[in-house]
């Protein structure tokens, strides 16, 4: 308990302390550099959401096996629950590769 206290206040000064290191606005110039920071965070972004909705999917589909194993009088509505969740998940991943194609073709942030 007393870590985590520590933690949080730690967190919570350097948030607090982050402006103070702020950079001034960038020539205009620079904006190249921001953008290709933006496809990177893209890409990172469409990484991280691919893998974990991997593992969500991956655990549902186990759940759902197992359950319709234990009761197969129920498997049409866990089959039910099963797509609608599966749906959910697979739409989180594509907004995340919609924001990454925008970010990566309409460059908002110049060049």
């Amino acid at each position: 308990m007393k870590n985590r206290l520590i933690l949080t206040l730690a967190f919570v000064a350097a948030g607090v302390a982050a402006p103070l290191y702020a950079q001034e606005p960038a020539a205009a110039g620079a904006t190249g550099e921001l953008v290709q920071w933006s496809i990177i965070t893209g890409g990172f972004a469409l990484a991280v959401a691919a893998a974990f909705g991997a593992l969500g999917q991956a655990r549902g589909l186990a759940a759902a096996a197992e359950g319709i194993a234990r009761n197969p009088s129920a498997a049409g509505e866990i089959r039910g629950v099963l797509i609608l969740g599966l749906v959910l998940i697979e739409s989180l991943v594509i907004y995340v590769l919609l924001i990454s194609l925008i970010l990566f073709f309409l460059k908002p942030f110049g060049g």
